[in-house]
């Protein structure tokens, strides 16, 4: 870009999307105008509207629109992510919180409606989206949240410590052992992407940490199995859990989920696209004799 500080700010926006569709950027508009807004700071609607008169371009966008034409991810650039009604701190080592996570969430919100006080646990928590989300948005309830990498436990740190969740540095296949049979509900979206399956977009590929993308093993399969047993053992009898996956693992899961014959109502959800990106079940009671 050769913006100059007598461009406009117009200008320089539509400079700057043109560049970002050169470089691939699949919304290179909301793009440049969030990062013209991130220098600005004053909102998106606020920002259209002095685009039509003759505001100039903020000092220092060039070097932020070139930043995001090299692909690395937006929030990485801002430092920020939104999810649901929450603004998270994200940065490099910590998983980017995606927007059809956040129709997983809902499904936690509709359930645990009208109870007093539920437990709910978070496993494999990353920036802290999911329980933060449910913190703010579930009065009463005590949220937990697990997370291995020191790094996106760090992130997590500072989303959650405001919104009251408590998150321990641990591996979801064996946190918590001393809450065993005391939540009320899991909720995961742990790593699944099959070992061979690089992802196609550079910044997920370059920028999310390989430990929050990759399941284990060729299918990927690895970690998505261990959230559930781990949710079976960390459930009260009647708990509820549910787990993000890729749409194409939807059988797999519920097939998995099915064997272990630990669970009821095994149930697939899809996200706005339409897309199976979720499965739910029921921890069955014990059995009586």
């Amino acid at each position: 870009m050769t913006l100059g500080s007598e461009q406009s700010l117009a200008a320089a926006v539509s400079e700057a999307t043109a560049v970002l569709r050169d470089a691939g950027v699949p919304s290179p508009r909301v793009d440049a105008e969030l990062l013209a807004d991130h220098l600005l700071g004053v909102g998106l609607g606020r920002l259209r509207a002095m685009m039509l008169g003759d505001t100039p371009a903020p000092v220092g966008y060039a070097e932020l629109v070139a930043e995001r034409a090299q692909r690395i991810p937006l929030q990485h650039i801002t430092g920020v992510a939104h999810f649901r009604y929450l603004e998270l701190a994200v940065g490099p080592g910590v998983f980017i919180p995606r927007p059809e996570t956040e129709s997983v969430v809902q499904l936690v919100i509709d359930h645990v409606k009208g109870m007093a006080h539920p437990r709910i646990v978070d496993l494999g928590t990353g920036s802290g989206a999911i329980a933060g989300s449910i913190a703010h948005e579930v009065p009463g309830a005590e949220v937990h949240a697990v997370e291995y990498s020191p790094f996106a436990h760090a992130w997590a740190a500072k989303n959650l410590a405001p919104l009251g969740v408590k998150l321990v540095l641990g591996d979801l296949r064996n946190a918590l052992p001393e809450l065993n049979g005391t939540f009320d509900v899991v909720i995961s979206n742990p790593p699944y992407i099959p070992a061979e399956a690089i992802p196609n977009e550079p910044e997920v590929a370059l920028h999310d940490p390989p430990e929050a993308l990759y399941g284990g093993g060729a299918d990927g399969m690895e970690l998505p199995t261990a959230a559930a047993a781990s949710a079976a053992r960390l459930l009260v009898p009647g708990g509820y859990f549910v787990m993000e996956h890729a749409e194409v693992q939807a059988g797999w899961i519920a097939g998995m989920m099915q064997r272990t014959g630990a669970w009821s109502e095994i149930t697939t959800h899809l996200d706005l696209n339409g897309k199976e990106r979720a499965t739910s079940a029921v921890l069955a009671g014990p059995h009586l004799e």
